[in-house]
């Protein structure tokens, strides 16, 4: 005869069982996803959907642990998994972000791959978060979560709308002074001005090909195009962008060159995509003005990032000026300052409310010495809310009062790095200036060195 507490006890076990067997269940379907799915994303050698939006720096395998239980807990704790609305993790937002791509030949090409890898990750987590146990679980004290090496920062930096932005603002931005060769959308058939350029540009393309058509009726097609022509190796052009040396890009090299020589005729020779490079619109940038310097510094970056070479946020270029058509020119340079020697200008703000100069610079521009002793730049303001066309009341560069520090490059800095920023041990003086910041080249703002307080 069973005893009341004997009955009890089966009673407890005949509940329990279920509710054991239903754990059970839930974790091996868990496991079984995982295994089925998500791991052949784990072992793959084939690069994820990040490459969509991510041009390095992370893959969506480096989220990913070899167990169903440590990948799970990974992602819950570093708020990739949200437990309680499991559809909407951040961890499916972030492969689904390849849906907002601008870029619709991109978004085709991963299509299938994004499609593949949300479905199974969105499966996963909604079996994992089923299991009641699973949820409870807390990681083993020393426990790694599965995420990339690099810092957020890099990751960011890496993206492919961060380097295009970054290629508008470096180099998008100087395309006017290839007009109208290289830059036919540029061209105004409804402008009387214009007839002159567009026949011009007409006899280039017979003449040359559509390879004269450099710039494209936008950045993201520029980019694209310059990226893939740049893939194919060639004995007779150096690339559009060589990420073994940037200042060895034609990109660079086209607009600091020469005209062909003559031949005896008194025709141009065929113009070199070879060095010695030459260009038959002749020069339309100097060696180490603002625009070269902007555009090696952004070559020299999409370089680093293609190549992941960016481990730390201490690594990262500041990449923080947007161009402005406002011009500085100093005069009365000292003879003591060769021809050619880089000069960078910083502006500084006056603080009214704290009665004093801004540390800050608000904005620079770098030119070399000329023989008439004066440097010339275009204004390149440090930020992202700066304003390139328009002089209202808005702009970091409203008018003022201001202090030019100004720096000569006598130890050569600028010939190692053409993106080095110099430092105290190169400043010659400041000079003050109560500045309208206007643009255009004939109404620049106009300082003389002979009035720089050392």
């Amino acid at each position: 005869m069973r005893t009341p507490s004997a009955i009890g006890s089966l009673v407890f076990l005949a509940l329990c069982v279920p509710v054991c067997a239903d754990e059970t269940a839930n974790d091996a379907a868990a496991i079984a996803v995982f295994n089925e799915r998500i791991m052949p994303i784990f072992r793959s050698p084939k690069p994820s959907s990040c490459v969509q939006c991510h041009l390095a720096a992370v893959d969506l395998k480096n989220y990913i642990k070899p167990s169903h239980e440590e990948t799970f807990l990974s992602l819950r704790d570093q708020g990739l998994i949200d437990v309680k609305s499991p559809k909407e993790s951040k961890i499916l937002n972030l492969i689904h972000m390849g849906e907002k791509d601008a870029d619709k030949r991109s978004r085709l090409i991963h299509e299938k791959t994004r499609k593949a890898e949300f479905d199974a990750f969105a499966a996963w987590i909604e079996a994992c978060c089923n299991d009641d146990e699973l949820l409870k679980r807390q990681p083993a004290d020393g426990f790694e979560p599965a995420r990339p090496e690099h810092p957020d920062a890099v990751i960011r930096h890496a993206r492919k709308s961060r380097v295009v932005d970054s290629f508008v603002r470096n180099v998008w931005s100087q395309r006017m002074r290839c007009f109208p060769c290289h830059t036919p959308h540029e061209i105004d058939a409804d402008n009387p001005q214009h007839k002159k350029p567009a026949e011009r540009q007409l006899e280039l393309v017979k003449k040359f090909g559509q390879k004269v058509n450099l710039f494209q009726d936008t950045p993201e097609k520029t980019l694209q195009q310059w990226i893939v022509n740049s893939r194919i190796s060639s004995k007779r052009h150096l690339p559009m962008l060589n990420l073994e040396d940037p200042r060895k890009s034609l990109l660079i090299l086209k607009p600091t060159a020469k005209l062909p020589a003559k031949k005896e005729d008194g025709e141009f020779e065929k113009p070199s995509s070879v060095e010695p490079v030459s260009h038959m619109g002749g020069l339309k940038i100097h060696v180490d003005d603002q625009s070269y310097k902007a555009i090696v510094a952004w070559i020299q970056d999409y370089s680093n990032v293609v190549g992941n070479r960016y481990k730390s946020v201490d690594d990262l270029p500041a990449d923080n000026w947007q161009p402005t058509l406002r011009m500085l020119r100093m005069k009365d340079c000292p003879e003591t300052w060769p021809v050619g020697t880089p000069v960078q200008l910083f502006v500084h703000q006056w603080d009214e409310q704290r009665a004093t100069w801004n540390a800050d610079a608000t904005a620079f521009t770098q030119g070399t010495v000329t023989p008439k002793r004066i440097v010339n730049g275009s204004l390149f303001v440090f930020g992202s809310n700066a304003d390139s066309a328009t002089s209202d009341g808005n702009s970091p560069l409203a008018a003022g009062r201001y202090r030019i520090s100004v720096y000569v490059d006598q130890r050569h800095r600028i010939a190692e790095d053409p993106t080095a920023m110099l430092d105290e041990r190169d400043l010659k003086g400041d000079i003050n200036l109560q500045a309208k910041w206007l643009e255009g080249f004939k109404q620049a703002e106009i300082i003389s060195f002979g009035d720089a307080a050392e």
